[in-house]
């Protein structure tokens, strides 16, 4: 055994699941499966006898679920936890909170066939080596979807005919969360890419929409971009962007994945700089791989000014490190700073100061 091996236990009280996680995970040469549960009671025990570096976790479990087991750990033990989710409306919600409890992350549990494709085996390997990576971090990220109370929100911005466009991946749920509150209700349109299932997507814009001044909701075909409004790319969709007269619309691409997403940030991004040019900002948040990184360089060639989030707020610095590599990001900040950030870039209407490299 490899004295580094990343040391995972699976807690579901499925034994079909249990076991394609099992295989899935002991056929990466870096990941060691050190324990089995059946429920969450079961789990917590083996996590405190076994210390794992990640769990992956079930939700509905009996004696205890995967919430009452999260609630229970909450930070007293350095684990990261990677949800199995199942791909309902419910099984969002769920996820959701688990992921406002701490958990990690989360993957579509698997089903059939499914769980022998080499997408959700990478995605599993991807995530669980990611999660072993954080564990024991502290967030920085001010949780809480259900509530607009106590939310800061930014002055009013007299920018007029601009767009705001933010891509994010792994952590991208909890970080859209701390920092779209905080646009007022008069901002400009923001679009939304996150990699997220297309099960997912309309119901995290409708907890998003709860805890927001602007209206959130899921993009639509043809859809007007308005002041006021924040629209998240479906999950089985590009979102781009056209003009009908003066008007910018909605444009839903449902063609192959660009950078291995649909939808894909870079996609998003270089229609925005197609459609905008120099009259929108690019941010690039939390999350692994690169996309995001071509778009943000069209952006800047368009004379957009871009922003990313900065290695010490990412949970996952992947995208934002690319991005920040391309040379074309102008400013590289604190995950709360980004819509400061964002306000003060139209007011002045140009880059205004150049990201350090990591």
């Amino acid at each position: 055994m490899q004295a580094n091996k990343v040391r995972v236990l699976i807690v579901d009280d499925s034994s079909v699941v249990r076991a394609i996680l099992k295989t899935t995970l002991s056929g990466h040469p870096s990941i060691e499966v050190v324990g089995i549960a059946r429920d969450g009671l079961e789990g917590l025990a083996q996590i405190q006898a076994l210390r794992p570096d990640v769990v992956t976790l079930d939700v509905e479990m009996p004696k205890m679920n995967g919430l009452q087991l999260l609630d229970r750990v909450g930070g007293k033990i350095p684990v990261s936890f990677v949800m199995c989710s199942t791909l309902t409306q419910a099984g969002a919600q769920t996820t959701f909170e688990a992921l406002e409890k701490g958990a990690f992350d989360y993957v579509a549990k698997p089903q059939g066939g499914f769980a022998g494709n080499p997408a959700f085996r990478g995605e599993l390997h991807e995530k669980v080596l990611a999660a072993a990576r954080a564990k024991g971090r502290v967030r920085q990220i001010k949780r809480g979807m259900t509530s607009q109370a106590g939310v800061r929100r930014l002055p009013p911005n007299n920018a007029r005919g601009w767009v705001v466009g933010i891509g994010s991946s792994c952590g991208g749920t909890q970080a859209l969360a701390a920092i779209l509150p905080t646009f007022p209700s008069n901002f400009v349109p923001i679009v939304v890419t996150q990699h997220m299932p297309a099960q997912f997507t309309g119901p995290f814009a409708e907890r998003l929409n709860k805890t927001c001044a602007m209206q959130v909701c899921e993009a639509q075909e043809g859809m007007p971009l308005t002041p006021g409004t924040i629209l998240v790319a479906p999950g089985s969709h590009h979102l781009r962007l056209v003009r009908r007269g003066v008007q910018l619309c909605v444009k839903l691409d449902g063609g192959p994945t660009v950078s291995g997403h649909r939808p894909s940030v870079d996609v998003m991004f270089k229609s925005l700089a197609q459609m905008c040019g120099s009259r929108c900002v690019g941010a690039i948040l939390t999350g692994m791989g690169h996309d995001g990184a071509t778009g943000i360089r069209a952006l800047h060639g368009a004379g957009a000014p871009t922003i990313a989030q900065d290695e010490k707020t990412s949970l996952v610095y992947g995208m934002p490190k690319e991005a920040v590599a391309t040379g074309c990001v102008d400013q590289s900040v604190a995950l709360s700073q980004i819509p400061h950030a964002t306000s003060r870039l139209m007011q002045r209407g140009a880059p205004t100061q150049v990201a350090s490299r990591s």
